[in-house]
């Protein structure tokens, strides 16, 4: 009996461990990712928009600086 509870506490503990892990690592990736202006184009014209030069760069800038801008640690 205490080793099943024993063992339904450790799945339970590595499974919340297991998806915290996963998402600080989605989010450092996402921070880091790069897209041309091809993929920020397909990625407008999925949406339904269709962006010119302009509108492209604008975007493009916009993101860089959104991941160059990285947030400040609490202590």
């Amino acid at each position: 009996m205490v080793t099943t509870l024993i063992a339904i506490g450790t799945l339970l503990v590595g499974l919340i461990l297991g998806a915290l892990g996963g998402v600080y690592y989605l989010k450092k990736k996402m921070q880091n990712m790069q897209m041309s202006d091809k993929e920020v184009q397909a990625m407008a014209r999925s949406m339904g928009m269709n962006l010119n030069q302009k509108q492209l760069a604008q975007v493009t800038k916009r993101m860089q600086s959104a991941n160059n801008a990285k947030p400040k640690k609490k202590k």
